[in-house]
C-alpha cells in the first residue's frame, strides 16, 4: 500500500497548522494512521527562547538558517520513520516558504510521494487576529503583547522576503484556507488518500457549533425592528437558563455581533469559563432596516405601506430603504462564518446571533431555498447544535427553557 507525505506551505498565520490538524483528524476518523510533525515544536525544544526573536528568521542570519535546516531534516527523519512503521500519512507542518526548502523535502523524502498543500489567507482581519493569538503563545511569555505582535510581524516579513508559491513541485494544491476553496492543483492521481484530503480542503468543517439567538428584549415585546436594546428581564432569565443548560459543555470560542443584546447573552455563558475566547464580528450584526430601524411593524404597515408590500412580494430580495435585504445579508454572514470557523480551528464554538443572522447561518447547513430563508423559525428559548464533517451531518434544535435539559 502506497503511503504519503503531506507538506504544508504558507506564511505564519495563514492557517497551516489548523489545516494540518483537520487533515490528521479527518484521515484518522477514516481509519488512516496519520501523524503531524511540526517544525515549530521541534524548534522550541532544540533552540529554546532564542528562536522566538524575529532575527532568528532573518535570511542573512547564517546560524539561524543552518539550525532551521537541521530541524527540518530531523523532523523529516522522524516522519520517515513513522511511515517505515505503522504510519500511513505523515503531515509536515512548517512554513516551507522557499522553493529551495521544498526541493530539499523532495530530494530527502524519496520513498513515498510528497503532496504540498499551500495555504493562502489574504483576509486582513483574520491575519491580525491570528497574529495576536500567536502573541499569546507560551514562547512569548516574557514579551508585552504589543512587543510580541511586533516581533511576530517582523518574522512574517522575513518569510515574505524568501516566499515563492508552489508550482514547480510534482504534486501540489493551493488552498484559500478561509474560504475552503482549492484554487489550483497538480493532482496526485491514483493515491487512495488524495480524494479524502481534497474533499476536506474544499468544505467547511464543523465539529461542535452552537447557534444561539440572543434573549428577549423590550423591542421584541413591542414588535420593534432592529435597534440596540439590552435584554429584558425575561431575556436575562433566558440567558441564565441557557448558561445553566450548557454547564459542562466545552466552549472554546464565543462569537457575538457588536450589539449589546448579543454581548449580554454571551456574558452569561462566559461565567466560569475563563479560558473561553470571545470576539465580536460585525458581520453577525442584525439586518440593517435603514429608515425602519426602531419602528414597530404596525407603524411600518401604516406609514410605509410600500415597504410591507415589497417585503410580502419578495422578502429575501427586498431591501429596506437605506438598509439591507436578506440577499445582501447572505454575503456578509457567509464572510463572518468563514472568519469564525477559521479562528476557532474546529474547536467547540458558539455564535450568539440574531433572528435574521441565524436564519442565514442555518440555511448554509440545511441547503434551504433562498425564498424560504426569511421564514425559518428561530426561537429565543432554543439553540441549534450543528456538526458538519465529511463523516457526519447534524442539525438539531434543542430547548433550554428553565428546568429543561
Amino acid at each position: 500500500m502506497q503511503k504519503l507525505y503531506v507538506a504544508m506551505v504558507g506564511l505564519p498565520a495563514s492557517g497551516k497548522s489548523t489545516l494540518a490538524r483537520r487533515i490528521r483528524d479527518d484521515l484518522t476518523g477514516e481509519g488512516i494512521r496519520t501523524a503531524i510533525f511540526n517544525n515549530g515544536e521541534m524548534r522550541r525544544r532544540v533552540a529554546g527562547p532564542d528562536s522566538t526573536n524575529a532575527e532568528f528568521y532573518a535570511p542573512d542570519n547564517e546560524e539561524g538558517r543552518d539550525l532551521r535546516e537541521q530541524i527540518a531534516l530531523k523532523n523529516m527523519e522522524e516522519a520517515r520513520r513513522w511511515l517505515e512503521g505503522v504510519g500511513q500519512v505523515a503531515v509536515l507542518d512548517a512554513t516551507n516558504a522557499s522553493r529551495q526548502r521544498r526541493k530539499l523535502i523532495e530530494d530527502t523524502l524519496t520513498d513515498y510521494p510528497v503532496l504540498f498543500v499551500e495555504c493562502l489567507n489574504e483576509d486582513p482581519v483574520l491575519q491580525e487576529a491570528c497574529i495576536r493569538r500567536k502573541a499569546n503563545l507560551p514562547e512569548y511569555a516574557t514579551y508585552a503583547v504589543d512587543d510580541a505582535v511586533t516581533s511576530f510581524k517582523a518574522r512574517i516579513k522575513y518569510y515574505e522576503s524568501i516566499y515563492t508559491h508552489v508550482g514547480e513541485e510534482k504534486y501540489w494544491m493551493q488552498v484559500d484556507s478561509m474560504a475552503n476553496r482549492i484554487m489550483s492543483e497538480s493532482p496526485l492521481e491514483g493515491s487512495q488518500f488524495y480524494p479524502a484530503i481534497r474533499e476536506l480542503l474544499a468544505n467547511s468543517w464543523v465539529k461542535n457549533l452552537y447557534l444561539i439567538r440572543h434573549g428577549q428584549t423590550d423591542f421584541n415585546v413591542e414588535g420593534r425592528i432592529g435597534g440596540d436594546p439590552l435584554l429584558s428581564e425575561k431575556g436575562r432569565s433566558q440567558a441564565d437558563a441557557l448558561a445553566r443548560h450548557m454547564e459542562g459543555k466545552v466552549v472554546d470560542w464565543i462569537f457575538t455581533s457588536t450589539r449589546r443584546r448579543s454581548h449580554e447573552t454571551a456574558s452569561y455563558l462566559l461565567k466560569n469559563r475563563p479560558l473561553t475566547q470571545v470576539m465580536a464580528i460585525p458581520e453577525f450584526d442584525e439586518i440593517n432596516a435603514g429608515l425602519c430601524e426602531g419602528m414597530r411593524y404596525a407603524e411600518v404597515r401604516e406609514k410605509m405601506p410600500e415597504v410591507t408590500r415589497g417585503r410580502n412580494a419578495d422578502k429575501f430580495n427586498y431591501c429596506y430603504p437605506g438598509g439591507e435585504s436578506y440577499a445582501m445579508l447572505l454575503q456578509r454572514v457567509q464572510r463572518g462564518l468563514r472568519r469564525a470557523l477559521f479562528l476557532s480551528g474546529g474547536a467547540s464554538t458558539v455564535i450568539v446571533g440574531h433572528q435574521a443572522i441565524n436564519r442565514i447561518l442555518l440555511s448554509m447547513f440545511l441547503r434551504q431555498r433562498t425564498e424560504d430563508i426569511p421564514y425559518m423559525f428561530v426561537p429565543q428559548d432554543h439553540y441549534y447544535h450543528i456538526e458538519a464533517t465529511p463523516r457526519r451531518k447534524l442539525v438539531e434544535r434543542i430547548p433550554y427553557s428553565q428546568g429543561r435539559r
